[in-house]
């Protein structure tokens, strides 16, 4: 069935077939297994079927949805994902489904989906109902405990917050030693993430044939975190001291460790290790790293801490982010504020006078950056797939007096919309990635169910669905007609003013109606 220009396609690297769900691969080693190439696709969604063609190193994976195979493309276009040391090549292939059922050896195959399909229930976007039908065990924590055996090289806070930020938003970090061992207590939002990254993560390598990580979930459900630094950090309160890197622990938390109230990392020097994923544009190539963490993997090359930026406390990377593939006829600096704002506060942004698909959104944090990228890249806007990455730019340099611009410029600093200025606000515990169903809130009394309707359908959207929160009219859920229809009513219609002294809250909801 792989029919042979599946091979004559593949010149340049580059994917000359319009995106499918179903995704070619190429040169994969003969060891390798299904749960292996399964495992490139998990970060990006589910993934419904898998074909090997053994003899020819090739595989086909199909994704859930076509959204979730873009996505994966995109990220993996210019950070190229290895299985047992070798590079395996992804494109999109011609066919839009796998038909598998009739094909001989499909067994293991089919077997190992349902493993991970068992774990991962449908995606990362679990709403709240289906985790307490038995999806976890009740009581689950949302807390892991990692050990890090086989520590050749250091492993940072950053590190760390980048790979598992591939499952899910981390809140929270503390990184210790104990027994001499490097260990860490990492909070996600919602234990269904902790879950997650435990079944994905638990026995793999971060580096090529060292750093092994052991997870467990921790009896904690929650981290009190005291200072930002290198050794701890809680990412919902970017207002905290930074200590003197020798946090201490409070009694509950020290009781925890088992250790008295000071933790110490073996590595003071570790935060100039700056982790490579995300930093296409600064030449790192992804180390040879064995085993699923092929797409978390990071480069060796960003281990001889040649990479720290300056400039830069905290994470390691970039405010500003490089957006392309805009639509030039629809988007504004308005509309990438709102969007980008969802995952951060947007201070600057710049499209390109010169090539208006091409901006540059500068956020508050390189954390918040991350996010955006992590969310946003390879969404649909305006029937045009967006890529995000970092840029090279560390600001956004405002037009000097005089010069044209077209408004294509705004600041956007002091803006009254910024969701993340409060320290320890609850938005930071309600980023979710972009999804058919928003949330709505700060609505007045009497605006109606059809009122806000027909606000939706005249954006051009087809609603779905629409339901008022049963103890709070002032919140609502509306389901649209596809999560690209979602990412342009929320451009549109945040904020919007409903009257009464009432703008519209919009973000996007984990839960459907």
């Amino acid at each position: 069935m792989a029919n042979g220009n599946d091979n004559k396609k593949f010149k340049g690297d580059r994917s000359p077939c319009s995106p499918s769900r179903v995704l070619h691969l190429r040169k994969i080693p003969n060891d390798v297994t299904e749960a292996e190439i399964i495992s490139l696709g998990l970060p990006f969604g589910k993934v419904t079927n898998l074909l090997m063609l053994k003899g020819k190193s090739q595989a086909f994976l199909e994704m859930a949805s076509e959204e979730a195979a873009v996505t994966m493309v995109n990220y993996y276009t210019p950070v190229t994902p290895h299985l047992r040391s070798q590079p395996v090549y992804i494109q999109y292939s011609n066919h839009r489904e796998l038909k598998t059922d009739n094909l001989p050896n499909q067994a293991r195959a089919q077997a190992a989906l349902q493993a991970v399909n068992a774990v991962q229930s449908g995606g990362l976007a679990l709403t709240g109902a289906l985790a307490t039908e038995g999806g976890l065990p009740p009581g689950q924590s949302s807390v892991l405990r990692i050990i890090v055996e086989n520590l050749f090289y250091p492993v940072t806070l950053e590190v760390l917050y980048q790979i598992f930020s591939k499952f899910g938003t981390v809140l929270k970090i503390i990184t210790f030693t104990k027994n001499n061992q490097f260990q860490a207590l990492l909070q996600y939002a919602d234990p269904m993430n902790a879950h997650y990254a435990k079944m994905a993560l638990d026995g793999q390598n971060i580096y090529n044939a060292c750093c092994t990580l052991r997870i467990d979930f921790s009896k904690l459900t929650s981290l009190n975190v005291k200072y930002n630094n290198d050794k701890s950090r809680d990412f919902t309160r970017l207002d905290l001291p930074s200590g003197d890197g020798q946090p201490s622990l409070d009694p509950t938390m020290a009781a925890a460790f088992g250790t008295p109230g000071i933790i110490s990392s073996p590595y003071a020097g570790a935060a100039g290790f700056a982790p490579a994923i995300g930093f296409p544009q600064a030449g790192l190539s992804v180390s040879a790293v064995p085993s699923a963490l092929g797409p978390l993997a990071i480069t060796t090359s960003a281990m001889t801490g040649r990479m720290a930026i300056p400039g830069m406390t905290g994470m390691p990377g970039n405010f500003v982010l490089l957006v392309s593939n805009l639509n030039p006829d629809a988007i504004t600096p308005d509309g990438l504020f709102i969007l980008f704002g969802v995952y951060g506060d947007v201070h600057r942004v710049k499209i390109m006078f010169n090539k208006k698909e091409n901006a540059l959104v500068q956020m508050a944090d390189a954390t918040q950056a991350q996010l955006a990228m992590n969310h946003l890249n390879g969404q649909k806007l305006y029937g045009k797939v967006l890529r995000v990455t970092l840029s090279k730019h560390q600001t956004v340099q405002l037009p000097r007096e005089g010069q044209e611009d077209q408004g294509l410029t705004k600041d956007y600093s002091n803006s009254p919309l910024h969701r993340f200025k409060k320290p320890g606000s609850k938005n930071f515990q309600n980023i979710f990635p972009p999804s058919a169903t928003l949330h709505l809130s700060n609505i007045p009394p009497s605006v109606t169910v059809d009122d806000l309707k027909n606000l939706f359908a005249g954006t051009g959207c087809i609603v779905k669905a629409f339901k008022f929160f049963p103890k709070d009219r002032k919140m609502a859920l509306i389901q649209l007609g596809s999560v690209e229809e979602a990412i342009q009513a929320l451009i549109e219609l945040h904020n919007h003013d409903l009257g009464e002294n009432h703008h519209l809250r919009v973000s996007f909801s984990k839960s459907t109606i």
